[in-house]
């Protein structure tokens, strides 16, 4: 291995160590969440030029292409709608993420943090508050925050534009 390769790897390293720091800092999944983005940010969130994705489940009914209407069947749909738009993410990053979460609950909501406590309680499998979800929304997409593939979507999208992707965030984000 060389220099180059060794010293990208070691700030690679040591990046994801702060980044795991900085989440578990922040305490909860309100912290990071409560983020209210500006136009230019929610307009930065579905990058220009990118196709829409033909039937793609809106209702939370039999998933689009044949996707089942389970847990596994919205982790897939999602996958493959962040695939065509170009978000970064793994099934074994979005289902830790979403047990971790909401245990696989589409319908979880948070009604103790200092988000519900503001009005804004986080909502779904990947717990996304209102506004975060409004900003980082996929379009073609159900704009509903509870309707799984939308909430993981969004969510997705929203670890990418903060911490890279899914896969990087191991705890509350």
């Amino acid at each position: 291995m060389t220099t180059q390769t060794q010293t990208r790897i070691s700030r690679i390293a040591r990046l994801r160590k702060v980044t795991v720091a900085g989440i578990a800092t922040a305490g909860a999944a309100a912290a990071a969440l409560t983020m209210v983005s500006t136009s230019a940010q929610a307009a930065e969130a579905a990058p220009a030029g990118v196709a829409s994705v033909a039937k793609i489940s809106t209702d939370g009914s039999q998933g689009g292409k044949g996707y089942a209407n389970n847990l596994d069947g919205w982790i897939k749909e999602s996958l493959a709608i962040m695939k065509a738009k170009g978000i970064p993410g793994t099934y074994e990053g979005l289902h830790r993420n979403i047990m971790r979460e909401s245990s696989g609950n589409p319908n979880a909501q948070n009604n103790w943090d200092i988000n519900a406590q503001k009005g804004t309680p986080s909502k779904g499998l990947l717990q996304v508050i209102q506004p975060t979800f409004n900003a980082y929304h996929v379009a073609g997409t159900a704009h509903d925050l509870t309707n799984p593939v939308s909430n993981i979507t969004a969510a997705a999208n929203y670890a990418a534009h903060r911490y890279g992707s899914i896969d990087n965030v191991n705890s509350a984000y």
